[in-house]
């Protein structure tokens, strides 16, 4: 009995990859067009070298704000690639798209029950949204969501505030396990870090002092650590990251104050799979620094310059495809996307760009 059940999954398995066409893409890239007069996500086709080509626009059926959103994470897939998230920040919307290899569908449009929602942020069948609300009498805050098998989203909890009303988020991530949830306040100096449920339900709040100043994006490493940029207020050749360990039991610590990269304005971050290493963009400076990460979450520059993406591109986010061989980077100051090959050593090697992409473009998801 069991070979024949192996027998019928292999089958199942071979109709459908020989369903596929020949030149279908490895993956994709996504990024969010973010403009004021109807958004869309730009998809380009991956090749298995890492290579981009323009896969197609899809209108998200709402509107973004025409300038970039200074966050990370306006554009996310979740973990099994099959629905892609959407942020659109002027209709305070969150767009749902199932994926497929030649493009995408959209699901449909929701609340994001606040107020300029710019970041996303996907687990399981769980969805939340940070709202920075950006207006005198509204305050920054964050609502979470099921999504169910058709991609529809069911609101679970909305209007959670940060530690203050008004404090300048930057982004918003489950951590690996989803039973905490990450927001930086780049205002503050805050790190607000959220219990949850099996449910995804909010049980507990905890607000940490960034170890520098002006916590902006993040990623996690391996064994509950947690990388954030520090972008020290933009100051010149000061920029620097943190790393902190996060434990279920709020017993969080700072692992590293400051490793400086000697750059300015590092804003956002992207870890590899295996989390040896770290890439962060210098938006002031127009480079990607890169950085090794201890066992225990140690941080140590490699390279401050591992990536010169461009002293006007302005880099902004990035994102590693899934087999964790090649960097993406947005570079909306030049309309740019630029990939990098990953390599053994976590140097990189330039290996494609894309052009023309508008000077709104925000998010950077990849699969």
């Amino acid at each position: 009995m069991k070979s024949k059940v192996l027998i019928a999954i292999f089958s199942t398995f071979a109709v459908a990859m020989w369903s596929l066409p020949a030149n279908a893409a490895a993956g994709a890239v996504y990024t969010l067009t973010n403009s004021s007069t109807g958004n869309a996500v730009m998809m380009f086709n991956r090749s298995a070298d890492g290579h981009l080509s323009l896969g197609g626009t899809f209108s998200t059926g709402g509107m973004g704000t025409g300038v970039g959103l200074g966050t990370q994470g306006a554009v996310v897939l979740d973990a099994s690639n099959r629905f892609l998230f959407a942020v659109n920040a002027a209709s305070n919307t969150i767009s749902t798209f199932s994926v497929a290899y030649n493009g995408l569908t959209l699901v449909g449009t929701t609340s994001s029950y606040g107020l300029n929602p710019v970041s996303l942020t996907s687990f399981g069948n769980m969805l939340y949204v940070l709202n920075a609300a950006g207006e005198v009498g509204n305050s920054d805050n964050i609502a979470g969501f099921t999504v169910d098998a058709n991609g529809n989203l069911h609101n679970i909890t909305y209007g959670v505030p940060l530690s203050a009303p008004s404090v300048g988020p930057a982004e918003i991530s489950f951590n690996p396990e989803g039973n905490l949830l990450v927001v930086t306040e780049k205002a503050t100096n805050n790190i607000d870090v959220f219990t949850l449920d099996s449910m995804g339900n909010i049980t507990g709040m905890k607000v940490m002092m960034s170890a520098a100043e002006t916590p902006y994006g993040f990623a996690f490493g391996k064994r509950d650590t947690l990388i954030v940029s520090d972008a020290v207020g933009g100051t010149a050749n000061a920029g620097a990251v943190s790393s902190y360990f996060l434990a279920e039991d709020e017993s969080h610590h700072t692992v590293t104050g400051s490793a400086g990269d000697h750059q300015s304005a590092p804003c956002w971050i992207a870890v590899t799979n295996d989390g040896l290493y770290a890439y962060i963009t210098n938006t002031g400076s127009g480079t990607v620094s890169s950085y090794s990460v201890g066992y225990a979450g140690a941080l140590m520059l490699m390279n401050q310059s591992a990536a010169n993406v461009g002293s006007s591109s302005a880099p902004v986010d990035m994102a590693i495809s899934n087999n964790s061989r090649s960097l993406y980077v947005l570079g909306p100051g030049t309309g740019v996307v630029k990939g990098y090959s990953i390599n053994i050593d976590g140097s990189l090697s330039l290996e494609t760009t894309m052009s023309s992409l508008p000077a709104s473009a925000s998010g950077l998801a990849a699969r």
